[in-house]
């Protein structure tokens, strides 16, 4: 029977590789495959699925304007579903947390957002150079790329990605030495021959270089330092944001406010293509036209980001529930590290990784977890952090199924590597 996913398909696809079933169905914080298989998800659609699956409070929204004969497609144009997202978002995210932010929408998705911050900390500021961090993920797009770290994606570009450099995430230097202390001396160095960079960007935990999560003080420091140089300061919040870390934001936490913030993923609360980048009034210096796009205008998402929005964030009953999920998984996960020597935690909130010392354990977990019904995936440059990223929504019955295949799975996995090595030992003294 020939397998067109193979045949027609592009070598390019990946998560299909790792998890080789067709997925027919899905609810909630699980999927099911076409062989009848059930999976408990802790995934979530690579954080585009914050709600979970086909949350019936987003998608009973999105059935009837499907079915009223509204605007489906309308570039920048103005639509009722665009009127209602912003007086929404304006209402419940940006107004009690006291932010005045100007909302673009740059496109569907991340990449499209953090490109139009970079583009636009480049016009605010009339210089070029961009700082980002050690092991940073932005984007695909060239642009993007030129931010992120990771050499392998970097290297599909294809050309020098230039005008940017990396500074050390927090915990990246080893030392103890200030992570900031090279900056602040060559920025107060009119000698120095660096030039002034145009913003910083940066991402409050990083999803894919992994799930390291910067202090609240670190990120602090850095604000600091941005406000004396004037140099503008971008919060990536695609991944860590729409509540992943406990908080609308994930930057709320350390008490900053950030001149750009970039928005995708679970924007839309359903999974449709939608990004935000938000930014100062004062920056709002875009010509009309200057960026655009087809796909601005995506009404279906507008409907569902609405509706999500007034779901869970018109009072505090939603954040104060996710406290309790975020308890439950830390409880859970140190559980689980207990069982490794080496092991720890990382990330925040429900952003949640657990490092092997041995990188090639997160990998075998996953790929055990996965023949088990639990879909999780790995991060960091060597795949060596176990990335646990299930529904804000999710019961604590369906968190607890998940961690406990989790924790067979490192049995499982270790207990194989121990009778390994004791096999390699034994054939040694023969």
């Amino acid at each position: 029977m020939s397998d067109v996913f193979t045949e027609v398909e592009s070598a390019v696809r990946s998560y299909s590789r790792s998890w080789p079933a067709t997925f027919v169905r899905a609810s909630g914080a699980k999927q099911w495959a076409e062989d009848g298989t059930e999976y408990i998800d802790f995934f979530s659609g690579a954080g585009a699925l914050n709600y979970g699956h086909n949350d019936p409070a987003v998608i009973e929204p999105l059935i009837a304007y499907l079915q009223s004969g509204a605007v489906l497609h309308s570039l920048d144009m103005q639509t009722p579903a665009k009127r209602e997202f912003l007086e929404t978002f304006s209402e419940l995210i940006l107004k009690p947390r006291s932010l005045d932010y100007k909302v673009m929408f740059p496109g569907p998705t991340g990449t499209n957002t953090v490109e139009a911050a970079l583009k636009l900390a480049r016009k605010a500021t009339g210089r070029q150079h961009i700082l980002s961090f050690t092991n940073a993920f932005h984007g695909m797009t060239l642009g993007s790329l030129s931010v992120t770290g990771n050499a392998m994606k970097r290297r599909g570009a294809g050309i020098p990605l230039t005008h940017t450099s990396r500074l050390p995430y927090d915990g990246y230097l080893a030392s103890g030495q200030s992570d900031f202390e090279w900056l602040e001396n060559v920025l107060e160095d009119s000698g120095s021959g660096v030039d002034k960079p145009a913003a910083i960007i940066v991402e409050t935990v990083q999803g894919e270089g992994g799930l390291r999560a910067a202090s609240a003080e670190w990120l602090r420091t850095l604000e600091s330092l941005c406000r004396r140089h004037e140099i503008l300061l971008i919060v990536d919040d695609v991944q860590a944001g729409c509540g992943r870390t406990g908080s609308f934001f994930s930057f709320e936490e350390a008490g900053i406010t950030p001149d750009i913030v970039c928005l995708s993923k679970s924007i839309s609360g359903s999974g449709l293509p939608l990004a935000l980048t938000l930014f100062r009034p004062e920056l709002d210096l875009w010509e009309p036209g200057e960026h655009n796009g087809t796909f601005r205008g995506n009404n279906p998402a507008f409907v569902t980001g609405t509706a999500a929005l007034k779901a869970y964030w018109a009072d505090p009953t939603f954040q104060n529930f996710m406290g309790g999920t975020i308890a439950h998984l830390q409880r859970r996960l140190d559980e689980i590290i207990g069982m490794v020597d080496g092991a720890s935690q990382r990330g925040r909130g429900l952003l949640a990784g657990v490092k092997f010392a041995d990188p090639n354990l997160a990998q075998a977990v996953a790929a055990e977890s996965f023949r088990n019904g639990l879909l999780v995936e790995t991060s960091g440059s060597e795949d060596e952090v176990l990335k646990i990223m299930p529904p804000l929504t999710i019961s604590t019955q369906d968190l607890d199924a998940g961690c406990d295949i989790l924790a067979a799975a490192v049995r499982e996995v270790t207990s194989s590597a121990t009778d390994d090595q004791a096999g390699e030992h034994s054939l040694v003294d023969a």
